[in-house]
C-alpha cells in the first residue's frame, strides 16, 4: 500500500507527513498557556527519544545491520541529547523545573502494539518510533506559528525539522529490515504501517487536554 504524503494542512509550512488526522491550532494556543508545564513534558520526551535510539543502536537484524543502521542511530540519539539539553534550559529560564517523573499515555499505547520476537519487533518499534516523531514534528510546526514568544517560534520552527529528519531515518529502516526477509516482505511491511497509523490516529484522539506534546484538545 502507498503511504499518504499529504500535507499537514493547506496552507501550512511545507511538512510532508503521512498522519492521519490534523491537529488543530487551537491544541497548540492551549498548551502555550502553561510553558513550563509544556516545556518539561517536551524535556522528558527528548530524553526518552535518546534512550530509544540507543536502544535500537544494537537491534540491527542479523548478521550484519543495513548500512545506514549505526550512522543513523547515533546521530538521533545525539540530536534528542542535544534537545533535551535546550529545552531544560529554556525551561529553568522560565522559573521551571524538570520533573522526576512523567508518563506519556500516548506512547505507552502505541508501544502495545508492537509484536515480540525477531525481526517483527525491530520492524515494529522502528515505526512506533517513526510514529512518535511525525506527531512530533507536526506538533513543532503548530507552536512555531501560534506561539507569541518569538524565542520559542524559532526554537520550535528549527525543531521541526529535525524532527521530520528522524521519522524519515526510522520508517526507512524498517522497509531495510523489511526488504532483508525476502519475497513479499515489503508489501507486508506496509500493509503494517498502514494499520499503524490508523491506530495512532485514535490513540492521540484519545489523549486527555492538557499542556503536553502528545495531548489532545476538546
Amino acid at each position: 500500500m502507498r503511504e499518504n504524503t499529504e500535507s499537514v494542512t493547506p496552507g501550512r509550512a511545507t511538512v510532508e507527513l503521512p498522519l492521519l488526522v490534523d491537529t488543530p491550532d487551537a491544541w497548540g494556543e492551549a498548551s502555550l498557556r502553561e510553558p513550563c508545564a509544556l516545556l518539561n513534558d517536551h524535556a522528558h520526551l527528548e530524553k526518552k527519544a535518546a534512550q530509544n535510539a540507543l536502544e535500537l543502536l544494537h537491534r540491527w537484524p542479523e548478521p550484519t545491520p543495513p548500512d545506514n543502521w549505526v550512522v543513523a542511530m547515533t546521530a538521533v540519539a545525539r540530536d534528542e541529547v542535544e534537545h533535551l539539553a535546550l529545552v531544560v534550559r529554556l525551561l529553568s529560564k522560565r522559573g521551571g523545573r524538570l520533573t522526576k517523573s512523567h508518563r506519556n499515555d500516548y506512547a505507552a499505547a502505541l508501544r502495545g502494539l508492537i509484536r515480540r520476537g525477531g525481526d517483527e519487533e525491530t520492524i515494529d518499534r522502528l515505526m512506533i518510533s517513526a510514529l512518535i516523531e511525525a506527531r512530533s514534528c507536526e506538533r513543532f510546526e503548530i507552536l512555531s506559528r501560534v506561539a507569541t514568544d518569538e524565542s520559542l517560534a524559532k526554537i520550535y520552527k528549527a525543531l521541526w525539522a529535525s524532527e521530520k529528519g528522524h521519522y524519515l531515518s526510522f520508517i526507512d529502516l524498517a522497509r531495510q529490515v523489511a526488504m532483508l526477509e525476502g519475497e513479499g516482505a515489503s508489501e507486508a511491511v506496509e500493509d503494517r504501517w498502514q494499520m499503524m497509523l490508523l491506530a495512532e490516529r485514535t490513540i492521540i484522539m484519545e489523549q486527555k487536554p492538557g499542556p503536553r506534546m502528545h495531548s489532545w484538545v476538546i
